[in-house]
C-alpha cells in the first residue's frame, strides 16, 4: 500500500497525546485508544461506525481539547476480537462490559457515530447511565423502510454474497477497492481536493479491517434492522444530536422527528456536509460537544408526560430542540465549522 496521505488535521493530531491499550471483556480482547490528557477532568467514550475502526473518530477526539477520549475498535473490526454473534444484544453486553472494565461512571459522556449511534443508544436504553449522550450522524429511522429500502436490499445481497462465496472470492468481493472507493465518493460532500484524497485513503486503509466474513455480515444485518428511534422512549438522559444537512443515510426531517421523541434532546445540523461529519467537519462537531458538555448538568429536565411528548412531536419543525437561551439557539443552529487546517511539518501523528 502507498504511504499514507497527509491528514488536514495533522498538526492537531501530532499535538494530541494518544495511548494504545487493551482489555478483556467477557473473555475477548478489546483494543482501545486514549486521546488527550490522562488526568483530564472530563472523559468521553466514543464508538465508531460500521466497518471502520478507531481511526474514524480520532479527528473528533483531537478536537475535543482538554478531554480524555476513549475510542475502542468495535468487536470484529480493527484489531478487536469478534463477538460470538454480532447482534444488538451482544453489542450492548460488550459496551456495558467495556464501560465497567475501565471503571467509567455516569460522568463519562457517551458518543456514537452512525452504526455506533445505534449501539450506544441501545446500551443507554438498557440501563447504562451517562450525563450526556452524543449521537453523530445518528441512524434515526429504519433502513428497510422508505426511500432507502431498495438500496439497503442491494447492500444486503452484496454482504450475503460475500459471506456465501468461497472464502477467497468472498473476501475479494467484500474488500474490493473499487467498491470501497464508490462508497467513499458517494458519501463525501467536500470539494476540497486534499481533504477528499485523505478521506479516500482512510477508507482504503481501514474500511476492510474486519475479523471475518461472518461477523461483518452479522454486523451489517444489525445495522440495517435497528435504528435509534427504536430506543427513543427508553432514553432518559440528555441527548445531543449532531446531524448533517446532506446526509444520504438519514435525512434532516427524520432527525427532527427523532429529536421530538427524546425526553431531552438538542439537534445541531451542520450545513454542507453529509454522513462523514467525523472526517469533513470534526471541529464543528467537537465545538457542539464541548459546549453541551459544559452545560449538560444545567439542562437536565423532568420527564415529560405522554401528552407533552405528543405535543412536542406535533411541533417538530426546528433544527434545535428547546434551547436554554437565545444565545445558545444561535450557536446551535449555526455551529462553528472546522478550523482551517494549520501548516504541517510533514511528520506523522
Amino acid at each position: 500500500m502507498q504511504p499514507p496521505v497527509l491528514s488536514p488535521y495533522q498538526s492537531l493530531m501530532a499535538a494530541t497525546p494518544v495511548v494504545h491499550r487493551s482489555v478483556q471483556v467477557d473473555g475477548r480482547t478489546t483494543h482501545y485508544w486514549e486521546y488527550g490528557p490522562s488526568d483530564a477532568d472530563q472523559t468521553a467514550l466514543a464508538v465508531h461506525g460500521f466497518r471502520g475502526d478507531h481511526h474514524g473518530l480520532e479527528t473528533i477526539a483531537a478536537h475535543l481539547e482538554g478531554v480524555r477520549v476513549i475510542v475502542p475498535d468495535l468487536p470484529g473490526f480493527g484489531i478487536s476480537d469478534p463477538l460470538a454473534v454480532s447482534d444488538i444484544d451482544s453489542y450492548v453486553a460488550w459496551l456495558t462490559g467495556f464501560h465497567t472494565a475501565l471503571g467509567l461512571g455516569r460522568d463519562t459522556v457517551v458518543l456514537g457515530h452512525s452504526f455506533g449511534s445505534i449501539v450506544v443508544a441501545a446500551t443507554i436504553a438498557a440501563g447504562l447511565d451517562t450525563r450526556l449522550l452524543v449521537l453523530v450522524n445518528p441512524i434515526a429511522a429504519p433502513a428497510l423502510q422508505g426511500p432507502r429500502a431498495v438500496g439497503t436490499g442491494i447492500a444486503i445481497g452484496y454482504y450475503r454474497a460475500g459471506a456465501m462465496l468461497p472464502k477467497p472470492l468472498g473476501l475479494g468481493l467484500l474488500r474490493n477497492p473499487a467498491i470501497v472507493r464508490v462508497m467513499s465518493i458517494a458519501m463525501l460532500k467536500s470539494h476540497d481536493r486534499d481533504l477528499r484524497r485523505w478521506v479516500h485513503d482512510q477508507h482504503d486503509r481501514y474500511f476492510s479491517a474486519f475479523a471475518n466474513r461472518t461477523s461483518v455480515l452479522e454486523a451489517f444485518r444489525t445495522s440495517v434492522t435497528h435504528d435509534v428511534s427504536e430506543y427513543a422512549d427508553r432514553i432518559e438522559v440528555p441527548v445531543l444530536m449532531i446531524a448533517a444537512e446532506h446526509d444520504d443515510i438519514t435525512a434532516v426531517p427524520e432527525q427532527r422527528a427523532l429529536a421530538a421523541r427524546l425526553r431531552d434532546a438538542e439537534l445541531v445540523v451542520i450545513p454542507e456536509v453529509g454522513h462523514l461529519v467525523h472526517y469533513e467537519t470534526p471541529g464543528a462537531a467537537a465545538a457542539a460537544v464541548l459546549r453541551r458538555m459544559a452545560d449538560a448538568p444545567k439542562r437536565a429536565k423532568k420527564p415529560k408526560t405522554a401528552k407533552q411528548k405528543a405535543a412536542k412531536a406535533a411541533k417538530a419543525t426546528k433544527p434545535v430542540v428547546e434551547p436554554s437561551s437565545e444565545a445558545e439557539s444561535t450557536r446551535a443552529s449555526r455551529p462553528t465549522m472546522a478550523p482551517t487546517p494549520e501548516p504541517t511539518d510533514g511528520t506523522d501523528s
